[in-house]
């Protein structure tokens, strides 16, 4: 089974907070794939990921960038793992049947959004229905990611 982690995101954006996990991934040595509700989203993420912070670098591809499978970081709006990643981030709402093949699997979720909040619910629902390990994340006040606990 996989552990899945929530990080319910009402302090932070996505664009605030997915470099952070890729950066401590990377840095880690693990392949990520992060799959995004659209194409273009995908893009738009990517190319976050070039200009978030000037001193840092993150190599990531899409498939406009071609050689998938060599990518450490591969963006994607498909279900699909073609850089053989281990992690798995869930963003914008994006869903796959899969999850059980990977040892790790971070949903994001903006907090501010009901409909988004609504469909994580069930997705908790449904991953502890399967047998997963789930984690919940919250941010404090002053910004600092915090372990919850959560009975639904």
């Amino acid at each position: 089974m996989s552990e899945i982690r929530f990080y319910h995101l009402q302090r932070a954006s996505l664009e605030d907070t997915l470099p952070v996990i890729l950066e401590r991934a990377y840095g880690r040595g693990e392949r990520t794939l992060v799959m995004a509700g659209s194409s273009e989203r995908v893009e738009a993420l990517a190319a976050h990921l070039w200009t978030y912070r000037p001193e840092s670098f993150l190599p990531h591809g899409t498939a406009k960038d071609g050689s998938a499978s060599e990518q450490p970081i591969y963006l994607t709006a498909e279900a699909e793992n073609p850089n053989g990643a281990k992690l798995l981030i869930l963003c914008d709402g994006a869903e796959r049947a899969d999850c059980g093949d990977f040892p790790l699997v971070c949903e994001m979720f903006d907090g501010n959004d009901e409909m988004a909040v609504a469909a994580a619910r069930e997705r908790w629902k449904a991953y502890k229905e399967a047998g997963h390990k789930l984690v919940y994340f919250q941010q404090s006040p002053v910004g600092k990611w915090e372990e919850k606990a959560r009975s639904e």
